[in-house]
């Protein structure tokens, strides 16, 4: 069964940090580019970063540009969302998506993906 885990999510203050991470079970992570999205109540899916296959690419949205690092470990078959700074808005459940053909201009789109996890929550609050 193909999968995707994510976890590190929490309760944390303003100028906090996490770490989130996302596991693929069933499947190799090698050949996919991985995004994290991110759903606030009451509000639309948004894409937060995306990180090729090989992770000598990476893209971010720009409310997280200079505060959030994604990168890869694909021995681990693990990709990782670090997040500093982290602010009130930064609250909500954080997806990871596994896309085959690599991140691309549109990268921040979420039906392009082909596999989803469950989510994480994260809340900043103090």
């Amino acid at each position: 069964q193909l999968q995707l885990v994510e976890s590190g999510g929490g309760l944390v203050q303003p100028g906090g940090s996490l770490r989130l991470s996302c596991a693929a079970s069933g499947f190799t992570l090698d050949y996919y580019a991985i995004g994290w999205f991110r759903q606030a109540p009451g509000k639309e899916r948004e894409g937060v970063s995306c990180i090729s296959t090989s992770g000598a690419s990476t893209n971010y949205t720009d409310s997280v540009k200079g505060r959030f690092t994604i990168s890869r470990d694909n021995a681990k078959n693990t990709v990782y969302l670090q997040m500093y700074s982290l602010k009130p808005e930064d609250t909500a459940v954080y997806y990871c998506a596994a896309e085959f053909m690599g991140c691309g201009s549109s990268w921040y789109e979420g039906p392009r993906y082909d596999y989803w996890g469950q989510g994480t929550q994260v809340t900043v609050s103090s």
